[in-house]
């Protein structure tokens, strides 16, 4: 039996791609997560694993879909090699039980944490560059502009949270931060 798995690292991202690719491959199971890769944990793909029996096929769409790194990566196909089950990765091809198999598999492996390490790395120095930046800010862009909060912030020496709130759109509990952040920096200039 052909079993696929799928996995994207985040909430946002979609797993329609892969899955498509797997029923292509004729997978008659695809088991899929949300679920970023680092993490040891994958419950679907531990489902997964417990799954395949003598004879089955995992498939997956790409290396990096299936191993947290090399190490891991060549622990999971030496186990599964064992149970004398087959690997397909859908990219790179049939990952053979041969001593040819198992180092062409060693290398992309390497080649595969070799580029998420590249991009973690260019992620940091971005970061890194950003924040040297005088507007720079940590996280997600404010909902409202400073001039919209200021407004609203000014209004609320004659109205309550609530109708500030109605009038604004702007919400208490942003209003209450962002007073409590221009009072620290009123006392960081003292």
């Amino acid at each position: 039996m052909k079993i696929g798995y799928a996995r994207v690292s985040s909430q946002g991202q979609d797993l329609e791609s892969q899955i498509r690719q797997l029923k292509r491959e004729g997978c008659e199971r695809i088991f899929s997560e949300k679920f970023t890769g680092i993490k040891k944990d994958r419950p679907q793909f531990k489902e997964v694993l417990d799954l395949l029996k003598e004879g089955d096929t995992l498939v997956v769409t790409k290396l990096d879909r299936f191993a947290r790194s090399t190490v891991d990566g060549i622990q999971t196909v030496k186990e599964l090699f064992e149970r004398n089950v087959k690997v397909h990765i859908l990219n790179m091809g049939l990952v053979e039980n041969t001593a040819t198999g198992r180092l062409i598999f060693s290398i992309m492996s390497s080649f595969s944490e070799f580029e998420r390490d590249m991009i973690v790395e260019r992620t940091q120095e971005g970061k890194a560059v950003a924040r040297l930046r005088e507007d720079y800010q940590e996280g997600r862009p404010r909902k409202y502009k400073r001039q919209q909060v200021d407004h609203a912030l000014n209004l609320l020496e004659k109205h309550t949270y609530k109708e500030v709130e109605a009038m604004t759109g702007i919400s208490k509990r942003t209003l209450i931060r962002r007073k409590n952040e221009r009072k620290s920096k009123e006392l960081e200039t003292e």
